[in-house]
């Protein structure tokens, strides 16, 4: 058994929350683990970038090749076509579908959203708008986690449990509204998945 998922966004979105959670129900399963180092600017706003490997056996690269990612996870559309040429024949795009404009000449949302949509195996949900409705715009990386557990060859629970311990210093009320949006992410990833 092995993932390998690039995780990618923009500074302030959350994604090395996201690897930390990832990372722990990998570790709490006696799987292997590697990341590299988060690539870009990781101040607000600056692109992000970051490989995660996950295996049953030793890992010995962090970095991921070219066609061979089992899973692109991105906050951020346009970040997510750019790393398409990692991505394997077989592997998943989870995108959020809300753009972060953080250039004057970002593409077209419909062209981008279109190209994704191009992939076989995709699932774009508005994880913005989810984690509004769940009381939190900052859960948002958590709503896109959840949608991508299907594809993480990791019990589910051990995604929770993740979370309650990256979050444990910030106490319960942070740790439940955490685990609500992973719930809510897994939830219409399977609804989707069951009219494809």
């Amino acid at each position: 058994m092995k993932t390998d998922i690039i995780l990618s966004g923009v500074g302030g979105q959350g994604i090395l929350s996201i690897a930390a959670v990832i990372g722990s129900a990998a570790i709490h399963n006696n799987l292997y683990l590697k990341q590299a180092e988060v690539h870009g600017m990781s101040q607000r706003g600056g692109a992000v970038q970051s490989n995660l490997r996950i295996s049953d056996k030793p890992v010995a690269s962090d970095l991921i090749a070219l066609g061979s990612a089992d899973l692109i996870l991105s906050l951020e559309p346009m970040e997510a076509l750019r790393y398409l040429p990692y991505l394997s024949k077989k592997g998943w795009l989870v995108t959020n579908a809300t753009p972060f404009i953080n250039i004057p000449n970002y593409p077209d949302l419909d062209q981008v959203l279109a190209e994704v949509r191009k992939l076989p195996n995709h699932v774009i949900l508005d994880v913005d708008a989810e984690a509004k409705k769940i009381g939190s715009s900052r859960v948002a990386n958590m709503v896109l986690l959840g949608a991508a557990t299907p594809f993480i060859h990791i019990p589910y629970e051990a995604f929770e449990a993740g979370i309650s311990e990256i979050f444990a210093r910030k106490g319960e009320d942070i740790i439940n509204i955490n685990i609500k949006a992973l719930r809510v992410g897994k939830t219409i990833a399977e609804e989707k998945l069951s009219v494809k």
